[in-house]
C-alpha cells in the first residue's frame, strides 16, 4: 500500500531539478533552477524549480506539482507507473498493493469481461434478422457502414431474460454488478435494455465500460427515449466523456475539443468529418469533467442547442467552470439556430455551417453577461441593480485572485456601458478658433449659470490651488504615475479621446482623469491650453514638475514626436489601469496567506509579489529611459 509517509520519502529521495533536467534546458538561479515553462509558450523564462522545498511552480501559467505530478502531467504516465518509474531510480521497492485494492482490481478486469462479451452480442443481434428495425433507424440518421462499425453499434432484443441467456457463463451476479440486469425485492430480476438500439461507451483505453440504448418503439410514453448504464465500478457518469478517447488524438491535430449535449450528436459530427466532439452521459457537465478536457486543450468548446433548455445548460456549465478558471485556461461557447440540433444543421446546411458556427464560439465572460443581462426584464434601477448584484455574485466564486479581479473589471465595465450611456459632453466650444478663453461650460436647460443642474464652479482661488497641489504633490510614485500621464496628456490633447474609455472604466483614479474624459466629446480639436483651463476651472490644477518628478517619460520632454509620444503614453496609461487589479489581488493573497500559512497561500502571494516587482521594474525602465 503507498502511504503518505512512503511517498513523501520517494520524493525526498528524487533531485526534481535533475528529473526535470531531462527535457526541460534549466538555468541556476540562487538556491532555484529556472526556465521557460513546458507547460505554455513564453519567451522569458517563468518556470522555476526548488530542490529544498521539492516544487515546480511557473508564475505564468501556474503549473505547479512534484516529481510524481511532473511524470503524470509532462511524461504522460498513469500514476503508478510514475511512482514506479521513480521507485526505480531512488532504489526503492514498490509496496505490495493492499489484499482488498488487489481484489477490486481482479473484479474490475472480471466486468471488462463482461461488457466485452455483452458488446459482441449486442452487435451480433444488430446484424440477425431481429435488428431489422435498428437498422432501419440507423439509415435514417444518414450513418454508413463505417460509422455503424466505427462506434461499435449493436442491439437490445426484446425479452426481459435474453442477454441473461446469451451471456450465461458469467454468473448473473456480475451481470447485475456490470449494470446490465436490474435486480428488484421479491421479483426476479430482469435485462435492463430492451428493445433499444445499443451503443457502447468506452474508458480512456478504448474498453467497453458502459451502454447507451435509445429505444424504437413508438408509443412507449413510459419508457426514457434514451438510457445508461448505472454508475458501477467500471462506469461513473460524472467522470466519463462520451469518445474521449478518440477525440483526444483528433484534438492533437485540430487544437479544439467539441462538448455537444448527447452522444447521438458526437456520431453526426463524426460522420461528417468533425472528429473531436465528446458529450457528458446524461449529466451537467462536471468539474472533473471540465478538468479532463483542459488536460487536452486549455479552452474547450461547449455547444448547446439554442432552445431555453440550451440556454439553462449552458448557464449550469458556466457556474461549475467559474471556480475552477485558471491562467490561459477557461471555456468557449456555441448556440446553435434555435430548433436545430448539430445533426439537423449539419442535414441542412452542411457540415461547414456548423465549422464555421463553431467558428464563432464565444468567450465564457461574454456568455455570462449576456444571459444575466436578459435573464429578466431591466426597466428600473432596482432591476439593474439585481444585475449587478447577480454578476458580482459569480465573480465571489472564482478562486483565481487574478482572474477574479479582470472578471470583476470586465463586467462592472460592461454593466457601467449598459446602465449608464456615455453623457453628453459637458463643454462646448464658445467660438472661435479654440482659444483657452473661448471654451465655456455648456449651458443646462435649467437655466444658464448652472452645471448639470447646479451652480457652476467658482474660479479657485490661490488658497484652494495651494490645498489641492498639497494632496496631490508628496504621495509618491503611486500619484505621481497620474500626474505624469496628466501632463502627459494635456501636452498631447488628441491621445486623450483614444484613452478615454479606458481611463473612464478605472476606478479610484485621480479626480483630473474624470475632468479630462469629459472633454473628449467636444465639436472642436481640443488644445493644451483648453484643458489647462478646464482644470482649473473645475478647482483642479495643471500638474507640476514637481508632482511627477523622477518619472522620465520621454512624452514630457520638448524634443520627443508625436508618434513616440503616443507609443509611450499608451504603455504608462497599460501600467495605470492594471496597477489596481495587481494592488487588490495582491492584498488578497497576503491576507489569504496570514490567515492559512498553508503553501499554496505562500505560492500564490509570492507569485503576485513577482509580478508587483515586475510591474515596478517596468515602471522604472519607462520613467528613467530619457535620463541623462
Amino acid at each position: 500500500m503507498l502511504t503518505p509517509q512512503w511517498l513523501d520519502q520517494l520524493r525526498s529521495r528524487t533531485a526534481l531539478s535533475a528529473l526535470i533536467g531531462r527535457s526541460v534546458r534549466l538555468q541556476k538561479a540562487g538556491r532555484e533552477h529556472r526556465a521557460c515553462c513546458p507547460f505554455h509558450n513564453e519567451n522569458s523564462p517563468s518556470f522555476y524549480v526548488n530542490d529544498e522545498k521539492g516544487f515546480y511552480h511557473c508564475f505564468g501559467c501556474g503549473a505547479h506539482g512534484d516529481a510524481i505530478r511532473w511524470m503524470t502531467d509532462h511524461q504522460g504516465l498513469a500514476f503508478m507507473d510514475a511512482v514506479k518509474d521513480l521507485a526505480a531510480e531512488a532504489g526503492m521497492d514498490v509496496p505490495a498493493p493492499d489484499p482488498q485494492m488487489a481484489r477490486a482490481a481482479e473484479k474490475r478486469d472480471s466486468l471488462h469481461d463482461v461488457m466485452a462479451a455483452a458488446q459482441e452480442w449486442f452487435k451480433a443481434s444488430l446484424s440477425g434478422a431481429e435488428g431489422a428495425a435498428a437498422r432501419a433507424y440507423l439509415a435514417t440518421r444518414g450513418f454508413d457502414a463505417h460509422t455503424v462499425q466505427r462506434f461499435g453499434f449493436g442491439y437490445a432484443p426484446e425479452g426481459r431474460q435474453a442477454l441473461k441467456e446469451a451471456l450465461s457463463r458469467f454468473p448473473e451476479a456480475m451481470l447485475i454488478e456490470a449494470g446490465l440486469r436490474i435486480a428488484v425485492e421479491e421479483r426476479d430480476p430482469y435485462d435492463r435494455f430492451r428493445g433499444r438500439l445499443m451503443l457502447p461507451i468506452e474508458d480512456a483505453r478504448g474498453r467497453v465500460i458502459a451502454f447507451g440504448g435509445r429505444i424504437l418503439t413508438k408509443g412507449k410514453t413510459d419508457a426514457p427515449k434514451y438510457l445508461n448504464s448505472p454508475d458501477t465500478p467500471l462506469f461513473d457518469k460524472g467522470r466519463t466523456l462520451y469518445n474521449l478517447h478518440r477525440a483526444a488524438p483528433a484534438a492533437r491535430q485540430s487544437g479544439r475539443i467539441v462538448v455537444v449535449e448527447g452522444y447521438m450528436d458526437v456520431i453526426a459530427l463524426a460522420a461528417a468529418g468533425i472528429a473531436d466532439a465528446v458529450a457528458p452521459l446524461g449529466t451537467a457537465l462536471t468539474e472533473h469533467q471540465i478538468e479532463m478536457l483542459w488536460r487536452h486543450v486549455e479552452t474547450p468548446t461547449l455547444c448547446f442547442d439554442g432552445d431555453a433548455a440550451g440556454q439553462r445548460a449552458a448557464m449550469r456549465a458556466i457556474t461549475r467552470a467559474l471556480p475552477l478558471l485558471r491562467p490561459a485556461h477557461s471555456l468557449r461557447i456555441v448556440r446553435l439556430p434555435e430548433g436545430l440540433d448539430p445533426d439537423d444543421l449539419i442535414k441542412q446546411r452542411g457540415s461547414r455551417a456548423m465549422e464555421d458556427i463553431l467558428g464563432e464560439a464565444k468567450s465564457l465572460v461574454e456568455v455570462l453577461w449576456e444571459a444575466e443581462r436578459d435573464a429578466v426584464p431591466l426597466n428600473t434601477p432596482e432591476d439593474k441593480a439585481g444585475l449587478k448584484a447577480r454578476l458580482m455574485a459569480h465573480v465571489e466564486t472564482i478562486q483565481h485572485p487574478d482572474i477574479a479581479g479582470l472578471y470583476r473589471r470586465e463586467l462592472q465595465d460592461r454593466y457601467s456601458e449598459f446602465a449608464f450611456p456615455r453623457r453628453e459632453n459637458r463643454w462646448q466650444q464658445g467660438g472661435g478658433q479654440g482659444g483657452g478663453g473661448n471654451f465655456q461650460p455648456r449651458q443646462n436647460q435649467r437655466g444658464s449659470g448652472k452645471w448639470n443642474g447646479k451652480p457652476s464652479p467658482a474660479p479657485s482661488s490661490p488658497e484652494s490651488i495651494e490645498r489641492l497641489n498639497t494632496r496631490f504633490a508628496g504621495a509618491g510614485t503611486r500619484d505621481a504615475l497620474s500626474a505624469a500621464i496628466i501632463a502627459g496628456l494635456i501636452r498631447w490633447p488628441a491621445q486623450l479621446a483614444r484613452h478615454a474609455e479606458a481611463l473612464a472604466r478605472t476606478p479610484g483614479l485621480d479626480p483630473r482623469f474624470e475632468t479630462l474624459v469629459d472633454c473628449c466629446g467636444a465639436a472642436d480639436a481640443l488644445e493644451t491650453e483648453v484643458l489647462a483651463t478646464i482644470l482649473r476651472d473645475n478647482g483642479l490644477v495643471q500638474p507640476k514638475a514637481a508632482e511627477y518628478a523622477g518619472l522620465r517619460f520621454g512624452f514630457l520632454i520638448p524634443e520627443t514626436s508625436e508618434e513616440q509620444a503616443a507609443a509611450e503614453l499608451a504603455q504608462a496609461i497599460d501600467l495605470l489601469v492594471e496597477r489596481p487589479v495587481l494592488e487588490a489581488a495582491l492584498a488578497k493573497a497576503t491576507a489569504r496567506f496570514e490567515s492559512e500559512l498553508s503553501d499554496s497561500a505562500f505560492a500564490e502571494q509570492q507569485r503576485l509579489l513577482k509580478r508587483k516587482l515586475e510591474f515596478d521594474s517596468r515602471l522604472r525602465q519607462m520613467a528613467t529611459r530619457h535620463a541623462s
